[in-house]
Order: structure tokens, then C-alpha cells, then sequence
């Protein structure tokens, strides 16, 4: 089949109808795009002016925070957290001397129950119910 001229010149056209179909397809799309994002951004100039929010930040690292000495197995320590004192005060003896040998002596498990006559898994346990109490009296004095 001979491919005539006038063929030539409608396949021509076709083709440049389609590549502006698709340009102003993409133009309208990237339009769209811009207009969502606008709508989803908040200008800084109306953040600082019209709702005076500050964009800095104060920095808590070098206020002095107010220190709790309690004494513990005869060691003198120092917490800043007033709830976490009021909550280890609240423990019986044996509980803080097992928080205090685990978390500020640096004890094994094993050793501790070495100390108290017990096995290791034991002392595990005794840890972890220590803990869970402590977590449930600070949550008590948190919401007081």
C-alpha cells in the first residue's frame, strides 16, 4: 500500500495534536499540584505576624533543677524528679535496697540474690514487680 502525501501530512498532525494534548494535560496536572500544596501550607509571614508564634526555643539544659538527697542502703543519692522519690520512699526497705544495688550499684542479678539468699530468677522477679509498682505510684502522684 503506497503511503501517499496527504497520509504523511495527517500523521504529522495527529502527532502534534496528541503532544499537545498531552503538554497541556501535564500543565494542568502540575497546576493542581501547585494548588493543593498551596492550600496545605501555611505562610510564614502569617505564622509570626498574625499568629505570634515564636520560632525559637529556650533551652532547658542549664536551669538548675531542684535536687532530692535520700539516703539509701547508707549512700546518699540525688534525684531531680520529686514523683520518683515520693514513689521509692513509699517502697518497703528490702525494694529499695534491690532498686539501689541493681541501678546505682551496679550488682548482678545473681549476686544480689546471692546477698539476700535467693536464686537469680527470683531477684529478676523482684526487680521487675519493684518496678511495675514504681510505675504505678508515679502515675498516681503524676495525676494528683
Amino acid at each position: 500500500m503506497p503511503v501517499t502525501e496527504a497520509y504523511k501530512e495527517h500523521i504529522i498532525y495527529t502527532f502534534h495534536t496528541f503532544c499537545k494534548v498531552v503538554i497541556r494535560n501535564a500543565a494542568m496536572t502540575a497546576w493542581r499540584n501547585r494548588s493543593r500544596q498551596r492550600q496545605r501550607e501555611i505562610s510564614l509571614d502569617y505564622l509570626t505576624e498574625e499568629l505570634h508564634y515564636s520560632f525559637g526555643t529556650t533551652d532547658e539544659y542549664f536551669d538548675t533543677y531542684r535536687e532530692y538527697p535520700v539516703v539509701l542502703c547508707g549512700q546518699m543519692v540525688i534525684f531531680i524528679n520529686e514523683h520518683l522519690v515520693a514513689a521509692i520512699l513509699s517502697l518497703p526497705e528490702r525494694r529499695k535496697e534491690i532498686i539501689y544495688l541493681y541501678y546505682f550499684e551496679r550488682h548482678t542479678q545473681q549476686e544480689i540474690g546471692e546477698i539476700y539468699g535467693r536464686c537469680r530468677s527470683t531477684t529478676g522477679y523482684q526487680i521487675r514487680k519493684t518496678l511495675r509498682i514504681l510505675h504505678e505510684e508515679m502515675e498516681v502522684l503524676l495525676h494528683e
